[in-house]
């Protein structure tokens, strides 16, 4: 899928905790628009204080596409969110409404930002073939055929593996050579803006957060969805399992951790997500970086974000 539907959208990002859920209620309703969710674990209903969605009052003020809109014993992909969100824009541009992304996930910025090579469908029997090596024996075999891609997958995600190397048998072809295609942004109107907080400050949000949300019930959310009270509802997704705090709670449930250590990994595991982050939006061509301070609300924020949009506006008068 190629990027055109995206081309005039405005894209607000940035790491965990860094305030782009505030800022982009105020930019959409300056610019009449309606937000898409750019956030992987948003989609799933009942997994609310863990996600930080936004609030109820929030939603009604701005509508948001592409939240609480999976079970969360479903699961999505790269390729799924972004027709969802070619359907979600075409929707909102049909009501005359601008459309503003607002997430941190990196595969679905750079998806929205590059296109995405979705690649041939799975094969089950070859993919069953593949998962009875080990994952070093995996990694071997694909730094043999195509190293750009060994390099761009950790050594022990074997899913990533086997698809890689499935890609290849199935087309002749190198994942790498595919990707390569879709590398590059395309030409946008209004170029992504992300957040950048200093780390000291970022980190010192992310550890207010965490006890935030442990404070409105994060634990008994997870409890919920561990073990559902309705004999129909299903267990966690894997995709959904691995969700920042809800893994963590998890394994502290499962009796496998002690609930100190499982809160401690939570906030070293979200410190590594907010980095990783960070690493993606610094080397993806396109993005402009706005530095901003701890001590700037949403409403500074928010302007300086609409200047860089519209250079010659002075103010931001919000409705």
């Amino acid at each position: 899928m190629t990027p055109e539907p995206f081309l005039d959208c405005f894209v607000l990002t940035g790491p965990t905790a860094s305030g782009k859920t505030d800022v982009g209620l105020i930019l959409a309703r300056r610019l009449n628009a309606e937000i898409i969710s750019m956030d992987s674990m948003a989609l799933y209903r009942g997994m609310d204080i863990g996600t930080a969605k936004p609030s109820r009052e929030a939603r009604q003020q701005v509508p948001h596409h592409l939240v609480d809109v999976l079970e969360p014993w479903e699961s999505a992909n790269v390729a799924w969110w972004l027709r969802q969100a070619a359907r979600c824009v075409r929707d909102i541009r049909a009501r005359g409404k601008q459309v503003l992304f607002v997430g941190g996930t990196p595969l679905y910025l750079k998806a929205l930002m590059c296109g995405l090579f979705e690649g041939p469908g799975a094969d089950p029997e070859l993919r069953r073939e593949l998962e009875q090596y080990r994952c070093d024996e995996l990694y071997a075999r694909l730094l043999h055929v195509d190293p750009l891609a060994a390099q761009r997958i950790h050594p022990s995600d074997k899913r990533r593996l086997v698809r890689a190397l499935e890609v290849w048998h199935l087309t002749g072809r190198p994942l790498s050579s595919w990707q390569n295609q879709f590398d590059h942004p395309w030409p946008r109107k209004y170029p992504p803006v992300w957040l950048d907080l200093p780390r000291p400050d970022l980190y010192r949000r992310i550890e207010q957060r965490i006890d935030a949300m442990l404070a409105a019930g994060l634990e008994q959310e997870v409890r919920r969805l561990w073990q559902p009270e309705s004999q129909a509802s299903l267990p966690l997704s894997r995709q959904a399992r691995q969700a920042l705090g809800y893994k963590e709670l998890i394994s502290y449930l499962e009796g496998r951790c002690t609930r100190e250590q499982a809160i401690e990994r939570i906030k070293i595991r979200t410190r590594n997500y907010a980095k990783h982050q960070i690493t993606w939006f610094r080397h993806l061509p396109g993005l402009v970086r706005l530095a901003i301070q701890a001590d700037e609300g949403a409403e500074t924020v928010a302007q300086r974000v609409y200047q860089i949009w519209f250079p010659c506006t002075k103010s931001l008068a919000v409705s």
